[in-house]
């Protein structure tokens, strides 16, 4: 049995792994050719970084990404807090439910949803052009939110009541004690979710292509651009880079997320050790 799990493991792994392999080898390949190996070289590394409609598609998806990140990881961190506080279990639940929706919605219908919005919007206002940076701005916070709140609102749940009300007794008005107590708290959440909301916003696709107006192209409209004509090695290194930057920032968040559980479980070995 042991045996059998570990090839079904190996097969699966390979499965998904082996077309980034594929993809990070011929990124360095010295030739056009996408099926020979024609030696190690960096020149489409370079072709890349000599490319300006693909930079300016880099600095459009960074300043889309770093906005939307700053946006909804505000506005996840203040909705965790608000949900957290609810007395009703019913209205807890309920927005919960609300809050999973933009999660589990198809991205094509939450894209053509959302601009449909902002073209009615639009119109009613008798904007020229109803698609731009901002609204692309509000798809991604939109999608984003919901992440953010599920990192920061277990962070809540797994804190002890009783320190905000402790804090106050000891003097702390309620804005001194949430920044002294329950922020410090939120801390790996929030850090979690602003990290995972980077990665959605930097990589997403769908709702970028059905959002975005004339004039701002990210960088995975840019690829997707760029597929419709002849695919070169130039492609692959720019595929590499982004695929290398995610996965940094995805170890960052599990390195988090792993920190802050060992510290859980000293915390709670601390307490059953005291009692």
């Amino acid at each position: 049995m042991k045996v059998s799990s570990k090839i079904y493991c190996t097969l699966i792994f390979a499965f998904l792994f082996a077309p980034i392999i594929v993809l990070l080898i011929f990124s360095f390949n010295d030739s056009k050719s996408l099926s020979v190996f024609a030696g190690f070289s960096l020149k489409w590394y370079k072709e890349l970084l000599n490319d300006r409609n693909t930079l300016n598609a880099l600095k459009n998806s960074l300043l889309l990404a770093a906005s939307a990140t700053a946006i909804s990881t505000i506005m996840g961190t203040a909705a965790a807090v608000g949900i957290n506080k609810l007395r009703s279990r019913w209205y807890k639940r309920v927005m919960n439910t609300v809050t999973d929706i933009p999660m589990t919605n198809p991205d094509i219908i939450t894209g053509i949803s959302l601009m449909l919005m902002f073209v009615f919007v639009g119109r009613i206002f008798g904007a020229s052009t109803s698609l731009n940076f901002w609204t692309m701005l509000i798809a991604h916070v939109t999608f984003c939110l919901p992440y953010v709140i599920l990192q920061v609102l277990p962070k809540l749940q797994q804190m002890d009541k009783s320190l905000h009300e402790a804090a106050m007794d000891l003097g702390c008005t309620p804005f001194g004690a949430f920044f002294k107590v329950e922020l410090p708290e939120m801390i790996p959440g929030i850090i979690t979710g602003a990290i995972m909301a980077f990665t959605l916003s930097l990589d997403d696709f769908v709702i970028s292509y059905f959002t975005s107006g004339n004039g701002f192209d990210t960088l995975p409209i840019r690829i997707y651009s760029m597929t419709k004509k002849t695919v070169t090695p130039k492609m692959y290194a720019l595929a590499t880079i982004i695929f290398f930057v995610t996965m940094t920032l995805l170890l960052i968040s599990n390195v988090i997320d792993t920190e802050d559980s060992r510290k859980l479980k000293e915390m709670r070995k601390k307490q059953q050790s005291g009692t």
